[in-house]
């Protein structure tokens, strides 16, 4: 149904359907009931604004984390080499900063140092892997 009206001058024109006065006299009749009324959603299709500046820190954060398991990686195929190529004489050495060194060759020591060096690896290797699942752009 549609009616026209004169306003100021202009004419105007004002739809008003049947459709909608049904759907209003249901929601009115519903709420007298007693019934509970669920209002209808709209889609709201706004798409959230992206920083570029964020996103290309948060890449260089994903890259990083990339090449820290590429190194442990590397550092752990390295030490798998040296457990199964030892032939009993190798020889352990640690120096700091002050040229004060610690030298060892028990065969032993070497042995509990390395796995415990690989077992400490392979645990922060897969902690990288896991924040590089979780990772979000």
């Amino acid at each position: 149904m549609e009616t026209k009206a004169k306003q100021n001058g202009v004419r105007t024109t004002r739809k008003t359907t049947a459709k909608v006065k049904k759907e209003v006299q249901d929601k009115l009749t519903k709420e007298a009931v007693g019934e509970t009324v669920v209002p209808e959603k709209k889609a709201i299709t706004e798409k959230p604004v992206v920083n570029l500046d964020d996103r290309i820190q948060k890449f260089e954060k994903l890259r990083g984390l990339a090449t820290q398991r590429e190194r442990l990686t590397q550092t752990l195929n390295e030490l798998t080499k040296f457990n199964y190529n030892q032939d009993g004489s190798c020889a352990f050495h640690l120096r700091d900063s002050h040229n004060l060194e610690f030298k060892t060759t028990n065969s032993n020591l070497i042995k509990l140092v390395t796995s415990h060096l690989q077992t400490t690896l392979e645990q922060r290797k897969s902690e990288i892997e896991e924040q590089i699942v979780q990772f979000e752009l």
